[in-house]
């Protein structure tokens, strides 16, 4: 098994071991996409590759904190309602890992707004604005992924203070990541 790790960017991936393959998407679902495919399409080891994507996350509830595995990611500012009506499948929910529970919406959004920070509370625990993409495209190259995120925020007004916890966001993720390391 091969890890590449993807984060959106280079502060999010600041302690992540030596050694590590790294990959920085930049910012949003489009470049995440993008970058992501690339990235396994020309990967020498694209046979045993597995990516494990770590980012920030805003939580959706007061009671989310810290790090999570991510079990079931959305795409949360697609109108799948009105594709649904067309009689195509918009595929906006990718389940990962039935055993984690932690669910993750993502979009081009950046969450800050109470209305909508609730009407997402509703479907999932998370918010950040890559892991769908980066899910889906793994998922449709047939490549394993793994999303962790750690709560930066609370998807509301103090996510404008983001680069003042991104640091510490970024320390958890590089020790879950040695740690991961040490299992395998």
């Amino acid at each position: 098994m091969h890890l590449l790790v993807v984060a959106a960017i280079e502060a999010e991936a600041a302690h992540v071991p030596d050694g590590s393959e790294v990959l920085i998407t930049g910012v949003g679902k489009t470049l995440a996409a993008v970058e992501v495919t690339r990235a396994i399409c020309e990967h020498p080891r694209r046979d045993d590759l597995v990516v494990v994507n770590i980012g920030t996350a805003g939580a959706l509830r007061s009671d989310v904190e810290g790090l999570h595995e991510i079990g079931t990611v959305l795409n949360h500012d697609l109108s799948a309602e009105p594709i649904r009506q067309l009689g195509i499948d918009p595929r906006e929910r990718l389940v990962l890992d039935l055993a984690k529970p932690t669910t993750l919406a993502s979009g081009d959004l950046f969450v800050t707004d109470p209305g909508v920070r609730d009407g997402l509370a509703a479907r999932a625990d998370l918010v950040d604005m890559e892991g769908y993409a980066i899910a889906l495209a793994c998922t449709e190259l047939g490549v394993p992924v793994h999303l962790v995120k750690v709560v930066s925020d609370g998807a509301d007004e103090t996510a404008h203070d983001w680069s003042a916890a991104v640091d510490g966001c970024a320390r958890e993720l590089g020790r879950w990541l040695a740690d991961l390391a040490r299992r395998d």
